[in-house]
């Protein structure tokens, strides 16, 4: 078992009975949860836009070789410059480049898991350039120096005494501030930092290849300013983001809204196509699109799993899900958390330090259900604990365990020739402080069912 494996087991065990995390998560989700079921009900044949969506992104990943050169040739066109990253060494590498040329010392950033997946905050710093986040929740992480808890809410885990506490603390505000006096002061104190900092950075949601433009779905108009008044705006954004068409939003979009938050729509939904036109009022003098693999090509390669990356991150696979509503987000000390994340996760970083990951489910399919694009992510799951066994990455007890489960299993006679009271003891023996340390052991019946089906019919 590796480092990951044992910290994530240890910290899974802590939080899964933390009471008050449980509350508070519990209660956040039950209000998602109603919000999306007032969303989807007003969707006429939900099962027929997640067909489509599924599709639209299965042909984008069969020609992706396509969509993306066409794409950067249509970015390009309108002033816009494309740089390809292999990897998050490589991305953070090119942003810095880009901000050192100009000199920029403050850099304001719109919600973006990329940019969390390269750890980017953290790179800027070390180089001595501020990165502020702008998203209300970010911003609140970013205060108290944590990653963001849930892939749409990144702030989840917190409380409304929580956030007006550290509030206080900071900024002195009262500690019985309300959620809209607390929503203010942040307003307040980010107001001037979208006029004086020297750049902008955010993420997208989609990369639109036939008209070379990104789109931005918020709620809150940070990204807006983000990427408004800034003379430098960054995007940086996954290679599987791409959709073919303009009209692929009109899918898209309502989707993403109703799965995430329960919206038809979101607040602030924002087309951006390059640099600023000298007709135009706003925008960036320069804009950036970094398109980044970062191991998104290693899932692209594995025909059975790549469905993965159809992913247009609305987070309803976190909410649905049992194991990712017990322990929670940080858990998985991964930028991608709850079901999305054990699938690809392994990929991106490595299947021999997150190969536990897949494991951490019940298998009980509501993540593929409630997908509004039709990944079958539980069956994902077992193909990826396929592949860990299939790569000798298992230990060697657990390997001749399974072996041994799956001789007995196939001949009946193997199964009925130890007692109940020996399989009894074995359970407690072996498994005490895996599977019954925090529950009650089943008690096998002395005699199995075809032992007992033979005695009561005289076989």
């Amino acid at each position: 078992m590796g480092i990951a494996s044992e910290e994530f087991l240890v910290t899974s065990e802590e939080k899964a009975f933390d009471m008050r995390h449980r509350r508070i998560i519990n209660y956040n989700i039950g209000k998602y949860d109603a919000a999306v079921e007032r969303g989807l009900s007003r969707l006429i044949n939900l099962e027929n836009a997640k067909r489509k969506g599924h599709v639209l992104k299965w042909r984008v990943m069969e020609n992706l070789d396509k969509y993306l050169p066409e794409f950067e040739a249509n970015f390009q066109k309108r002033g816009g410059k494309v740089i390809w990253a292999n990897d998050a060494e490589e991305a953070n590498r090119e942003i810095l480049n880009i901000l050192k040329k100009a000199n920029v010392k403050t850099v304001v950033k719109s919600k973006s898991m990329v940019t969390e997946e390269i750890q980017l905050n953290e790179f800027l710093e070390h180089h001595h350039i501020e990165s502020v986040e702008t998203d209300l929740g970010e911003y609140i992480v970013q205060l108290l120096g944590q990653k963001p808890y849930h892939i749409v809410t990144p702030a989840m885990h917190l409380s409304k005494e929580d956030i007006a506490k550290l509030f206080n603390e900071r900024f002195g505000t009262p500690l019985d501030a309300t959620p809209e006096q607390l929503t203010q002061k942040a307003r307040e104190l980010l107001r001037d930092g979208y006029v004086s900092a020297d750049a902008g950075i955010s993420g997208a949601n989609f990369i639109i290849a036939d008209t070379g433009s990104i789109a931005i779905t918020e709620n809150e108009g940070n990204a807006r300013l983000c990427t408004a008044f800034p003379k430098i705006h960054i995007a940086v954004v996954g290679i599987e983001k791409v959709i073919p068409s303009m009209a692929d939003l009109d899918l898209f979009w309502p989707m993403l809204a109703t799965h995430g938050t329960g919206q038809n729509l979101t607040v602030y939904n924002t087309i951006l196509s390059g640099p600023r036109k000298p007709e135009e009022s706003d925008g960036p003098e320069e804009m950036y699109v970094v398109l980044l693999d970062n191991g998104r090509t290693n899932l692209l390669a594995q025909k059975e799993q790549r469905q993965a990356l159809y992913c247009i991150r609305c987070g309803a696979c976190l909410n649905a899900c049992p194991v990712y509503q017990n322990i929670g987000g940080h858990t998985y000390e991964a930028t991608y958390s709850g079901p999305i994340g054990s699938i690809i996760t392994p990929h991106m970083n490595g299947m021999a330090e997150f190969k536990h990951l897949s494991y951490a489910s019940s298998l009980c399919g509501k993540c593929t259900e409630v997908c509004p694009v039709k990944i079958d992510i539980h069956k994902m799951l077992l193909l990826n604990r396929r592949d860990a066994v299939n790569e000798q990455l298992v230990t060697s007890a657990e390997k001749w365990g399974w072996a041994a489960w799956k001789k007995g299993m196939l001949k009946r006679k193997m199964m009925d020739f130890f007692s109940g009271k020996t399989k009894n003891f074995f359970l407690k023996r072996f498994f005490k402080k895996t599977w019954g340390n925090l529950r009650e052991m089943p008690k096998v019946a002395e005699k199995s069912f075809s032992q007992q089906w033979m005695d009561r019919n005289g076989g």
